[in-house]
């Protein structure tokens, strides 16, 4: 859905399950960090809103955006997490090179998606401008962090449901 038509940061969090005893992994991306840190700053505090205490939050750093994949695949087999939070942002430049990380950060987190037994979220913003990445990552448009920590806690609950 367009975010001019959707406020990434709108959720009912009465709706939600409970974090409480939910354990999650959080990798992030150290380029891009005025985005990066706003995301994550979004899921912590939406995971934290619905229950989850900091300790039971595991946070990773990545150099970049292409580096989340092997992150979250390390952090779903090694911290016994019962999802994983990928955040990023790639912004668009003069070169080829966004589209060989968009696709390869996308497929990647995809294939995780398929083959590990947790939950992988994708929280990567891949945009034209530095600007529509600001927009979402705490900006006009909300957090895609609250976004992604929503997915998560939804992806965790549908798991344990079945």
């Amino acid at each position: 859905m367009s975010t001019a038509n959707h406020n990434l940061s709108d959720y009912e969090s009465d709706k939600l399950p409970s974090a409480s005893d939910m354990r999650f992994g959080v990798v992030v991306s150290e380029w891009n960090p005025n985005v990066t840190e706003g995301l994550l700053e979004g899921v912590l505090q939406t995971l934290q809103n619905q229950g989850a205490a900091p300790d039971q939050i595991v946070v990773q750093y990545v150099p970049g955006s292409f580096e989340l994949v092997y992150g979250a695949k390390f952090l779903a087999e090694n911290a016994k997490v019962d999802a994983v939070i990928a955040l990023g942002s790639v912004v668009r430049g003069d070169t080829p090179h966004f589209d060989y990380v968009c696709q390869g950060v996308t497929h990647g987190i995809s294939y995780l998606n398929a083959t590990q037994t947790v939950p992988i979220i994708f929280g990567v913003l891949t945009t034209d401008n530095m600007e529509q990445a600001t927009d979402r990552a705490g900006g006009r448009y909300g957090n895609k962090g609250d976004e992604a920590a929503v997915t998560a806690i939804k992806m965790v609950a549908l798991k344990r449901g079945l």
